[in-house]
């Protein structure tokens, strides 16, 4: 097994029962799940961390999983898949949970299916797994009365109804970044669209691999899952299906508002560049004006009129004023939009 040094010592909870009878408790000696596996009805045990290998060595042992099983299990992160140990079945698959200020937290989560438990191995304490925590201790619903691989659907299930929410949030993100782009893009703006993108490309690929093992555990054979469970594990496979259609329209999304933005900061470049451009050719002729007259030559008739200055005044008045209304005129300044001259008069 290759364990990450900053792996978090592992925490056990396991949880048995059958329809008439329920025991849910925290493991602190690993050899007690011995015990427990020899118990009546459906056994779950649940692993937060992978801190100790002796300890996950041993879950192993005492439950028969491969070591190829066990090293799939610590190899983090890997892709979604499915694999086949006779008896014992393994799934990997990939939970995405909302964070603080709305940030995206993928985690691996590794399933083993045996003959009358199922094991789950998380990186991490937290999950999405407390409504089936709960369903169990109420005996609400067949999950009491069913066996392993029903439970195997239900944690399977939420796990894929658990991407809903990110992508929601996501969405309305999406949809935040879309305002912002039209009213004042800033670069923050831009950095801001390309962590959703990297992260719904994350989801895409994903979700993408886990509708492939969804699919592989449907039409395998002979197949862990009776074919009462298979039909509830097709309708995950739908809201599989759905989710990457989703994620797909997200992304799409993302990639026009990159080209909204782009096109935003180029047009407000443009009337910027349009009015600099305006100020200087109503300067230029009065420039001209004020570099004649300010030629120190001694014959310039117009330099002893008495009323030159005013005259100069008012011509640089007068072009100035006529150059603006023909701009206007034109609809190059104030309302309305750029027009070609060959625009006029249309």
């Amino acid at each position: 097994m290759r364990i990450a040094a900053d792996a978090s010592p592992p925490r056990i909870h396991a949880i048995s029962y059958d329809p008439d009878r329920l025991e849910e408790r925290e493991i602190e000696d690993v050899e007690t799940l011995a015990s427990y596996r020899e118990m009546s009805g459906v056994l779950w045990v649940d692993v937060s961390g992978f801190g100790s290998e002796p300890t996950l060595r041993r879950i192993g042992e005492i439950f028969g999983v491969h070591t190829l099983a066990m090293a799939d299990v610590v190899n983090v992160p890997q892709r979604p898949k499915v694999e086949d140990y006779e008896d014992r079945h393994l799934i990997v698959t990939q939970m995405a949970r909302l964070r603080e200020h709305r940030s995206v937290e993928l985690e691996q989560l590794s399933l083993i299916l045996g003959p009358r438990w199922v094991l789950t191995f998380q990186e991490r304490p937290g999950d999405v797994f407390e409504p089936i925590r709960q369903r169990i201790r109420a005996g609400v619903g067949s999950i009491r009365r069913a066996g392993p691989d029903y439970l195997a659907y239900a944690l399977l299930s939420a796990i894929v109804d658990g991407y809903f929410p990110v992508v929601e949030a996501l969405g309305e993100e999406i949809d935040r970044l879309e305002e912002e782009v039209m009213e004042r893009p800033t670069p923050s703006t831009l950095h801001q669209i390309h962590e959703i993108r990297r992260m719904l490309i994350s989801l895409h690929r994903i979700q993408w691999r886990q509708r492939d093992a969804l699919s592989s555990l449907l039409h395998e054979e002979p197949s862990p899952f009776t074919a009462t469970v298979r039909v509830y594990l097709r309708d995950v496979y739908d809201h599989s299906v759905q989710l990457l259609d989703v994620i797909e329209t997200s992304r799409d999304l993302v990639v026009g508002l990159m080209d909204i933005y782009l096109s935003t900061i180029s047009n407000r470049m443009n009337e910027v560049m349009k009015t600099l451009t305006i100020i200087t050719s109503i300067f230029i002729p009065l420039t001209l004006l004020a570099g004649i007259y300010g030629m120190n030559f001694e014959y310039m008739p117009e330099l002893h009129w008495r009323w030159a200055y005013h005259a100069v005044w008012g011509a640089m008045i007068v072009i100035a004023a006529g150059l603006v209304i023909w701009f206007r005129t034109r609809g190059w300044i104030g309302r309305g939009d750029i027009r070609s001259p060959t625009d006029r008069g249309r």
